[in-house]
């Protein structure tokens, strides 16, 4: 049973508040019963034929770094059964939560299964694989959408072009597998009976009324009781999950009511105790982060005040003004300095006013 040490629990929590959705969504998927959770509410006969015991998860090294900071995505290699044997399949997850739907997912998904394969056939060249044992991993795509936006764009590739009929075939097509959270059937997330789909039935909830989520929690944790005493862990997990999406995702008004209803169907002991905990945490990142941008928005604000008598001094027959609203409108403290040491260099006022345009 893969499961979540302590430590990685509290590196979880590690992030400002804004990336809950897709770091909390990353973590519960990096438990394999997950996966299974995840892929049985997709497609069952798939799901039947993977051994997710023998599930690992690989590293992201095929993706250059500047685009590995972009997305949240996880890929796995696990054996498929089929009736001509036990093969090797990849899974590949992509996490999407933005507050506008993205027309160039399928492309995305088709670019990176692109960079998955690449990586192997480099594989095969550092190795010397012969040429004819070399065969490319079938890869299982799955867009995991958490947004609140109803998503109705097409993932097919045509769909980003003007293109004649008699080209049309040449247009590369895939399938993949596609869960919007929010719009799907809370009886498709449920039916399997997976604990996963209950988690993702009080994720449907996350932002709607307080009674609604109030049921959905106190579904999700009964059928979490229901698991047997070797997957402990699992449901362990599930409660931080839960008792998390509550402080990142509500009022802080109703902090208690909806964490009392965690506990009230749980026979976990330490659930209050865990809620303090995270909370203490929250505050304590929220305040250390409050004080660093405080910090950085003085700073720039004092930047800006010397940039500008810096000008006066220099230039007393010119207006400021609009470049003080141009300086206002620069978030970047690094770019400020940089401007600050233009303006005791710069020969005239308009040299500054085009630098500053650049």
């Amino acid at each position: 049973m893969q499961t979540h040490k302590e430590n990685d629990i509290l590196e979880f929590f590690d992030v400002p508040i804004e990336h809950f959705p897709d770091r909390s969504a990353r973590w519960l998927l990096q438990n394999k019963e997950n996966v299974r959770g995840l892929i049985e509410i997709l497609t069952r006969d798939i799901a039947a034929r993977i051994d997710f015991s023998r599930l690992v998860p690989l590293n992201r090294s095929f993706i250059p770094d500047t685009l590995r900071e972009q997305e949240s995505d996880l890929v796995f290699r696990v054996p498929f059964r089929s009736e001509a044997g036990t093969d090797e399949v990849l899974i590949y997850i992509l996490i999407e939560h933005q507050s506008t739907v993205d027309e160039t997912m399928g492309f995305r998904v088709l670019f990176y299964m692109m960079l998955i394969w690449d990586a192997q056939r480099r594989e095969w060249d550092q190795e010397k694989v012969p040429r004819r044992q070399r065969r490319l991993r079938p890869i299982l795509p799955i867009v995991f959408y958490t947004g609140d936006r109803r998503w109705e764009t097409p993932f097919r590739l045509d769909a980003l072009m003007d293109i004649p009929a008699e080209l049309s075939r040449f247009v590369p097509s895939y399938d993949l597998l596609f869960l919007s959270v929010k719009e799907t059937d809370e009886r498709q997330l449920t039916e399997s009976g997976h604990p996963f789909g209950w988690l993702l039935r009080v994720l449907q909830n996350e932002s709607g009324p307080k009674s609604a989520l109030s049921d959905a929690l106190g579904e999700a944790v009964s059928h979490l009781e229901g698991l047997d005493s070797e997957r402990a862990a699992e449901r362990r997990e599930a409660l931080v999950y839960l008792v998390s999406l509550i402080l990142h995702r509500r009022p802080a008004s109703e902090h208690e009511e909806l964490i009392s209803v965690v506990e009230r169907h749980s026979h976990e002991m330490e659930v209050g105790v865990m809620a303090q905990s995270m909370a203490e945490v929250l505050l304590e990142r929220g305040i250390e982060q409050g004080i660093e941008q405080g910090i950085e928005q003085g700073a720039r604000e004092t930047t800006i005040k010397n940039i500008l008598s810096v000008l006066r001094a220099r230039f007393p027959q010119s207006d400021p003004q609009p470049v003080e609203h141009a300086l206002g409108a620069i978030p970047n403290l690094e770019r400020l300095t940089e401007l600050l040491l233009m303006s005791v260099q710069t020969p005239t006022f308009e040299a500054f006013l085009q630098a500053l345009d650049t």
